[in-house]
């Protein structure tokens, strides 16, 4: 599993796609930050690559608390201090189940390339490019699981729509989950 996290990180590099020429790439980025995931996702995994492996491949949430060894030593990481060290919000919705059906259904919209509402079991060519850059970023950074990076599944569009949408996410929780 730690190999898997890792190898399918995303570091984004905020200032530099801030200052891209494409208007649409930028207001992407601009609402990815505003989700409260730049502390997140703007983080270089390179550091420690081995003791991010050994966390990772011990690790498991108990109550909120991640547990977990590094070079044997014991290590405990609550909710509260991984939603401060990586700037995220610990306030808003824990579970995608939680997410309003009229937030999903205005993103189904605004991520389509033809206008129409995108199929959510389709493919993610469907959308303008910026939001299949989301897509990517979401599967890779936040949900990882396995299967087609193509697909669009519900929860990868869940978590496209807290971005779009600008839904109040508490990503700490969410994160822990995974």
């Amino acid at each position: 599993m730690a190999s898997s996290l890792y190898s399918n990180s995303q570091h984004v590099d905020f200032e530099s796609v801030l200052g891209m020429d494409d208007p649409g790439m930028v207001s992407m980025f601009e609402a990815l930050m505003a989700s409260g995931l730049r502390g997140f996702l703007g983080c270089p995994a390179i550091v420690y690559e081995a003791a991010l492996v050994d966390f990772f491949e011990n690790a498991f949430v108990r109550n909120g608390v991640v547990i977990s060894t590094v070079g044997g030593q014991l290590v405990e990481i609550s909710e509260k201090l991984f939603a401060e060290s990586f700037e995220m919000s610990d306030d808003g919705l824990g579970d995608l189940s939680e997410m309003p059906k009229d937030a999903i259904f205005d993103a189904r919209s605004i991520v389509s390339l033809s206008g129409e509402p995108i199929n959510l079991s389709g493919r993610k060519n469907q959308m303008k490019m910026p939001f299949r850059l989301l897509c990517d970023i979401v599967a890779k950074a936040i949900s990882v699981k396995a299967g087609s990076f193509n697909a669009i599944t519900v929860e990868k569009f869940s978590l496209i729509t807290v971005v779009v949408c600008g839904v109040k996410m508490n990503w700490a929780k969410f994160c822990l989950v995974f």
